[in-house]
């Protein structure tokens, strides 16, 4: 196995997770509850994640400068665009899925 220095480890992980928000931006039909249901962690999560990581280094970040990171937009202009209405059934399965932390 390689062995990767730490900055090394620092770029691919920032570059993996570069990659993951254009791929959830492109594939904004994947609504949040879909995510959330299938994964245990949306968007959200990851603005949430983000941004305390950036308050860790000292950095204050609002959760709406978060959100638009992980969006690549404001977050009220992706749900303009993008957001449905949950099913019940994706509604129930939420529910019972449910992070303790949501």
């Amino acid at each position: 196995m390689t062995t990767l220095s730490e900055d090394q480890k620092r770029d691919f992980e920032a570059a993996a997770f570069r990659r993951l928000l254009d791929h959830l931006r492109e594939r904004s039909d994947v609504q949040n509850i879909d995510l959330m249901n299938l994964a245990g962690f949306c968007r959200n999560c990851l603005s949430n994640w983000y941004r305390e990581a950036a308050d860790g280094a000292g950095v204050a970040l609002d959760k709406e400068q978060s959100r638009e990171i992980v969006y690549g937009m404001p977050y009220a202009e992706w749900r303009a665009r993008h957001q449905t209405e949950a099913s019940a059934e994706q509604r129930a399965a939420f529910q019972a899925a449910k992070p303790k932390d949501h």
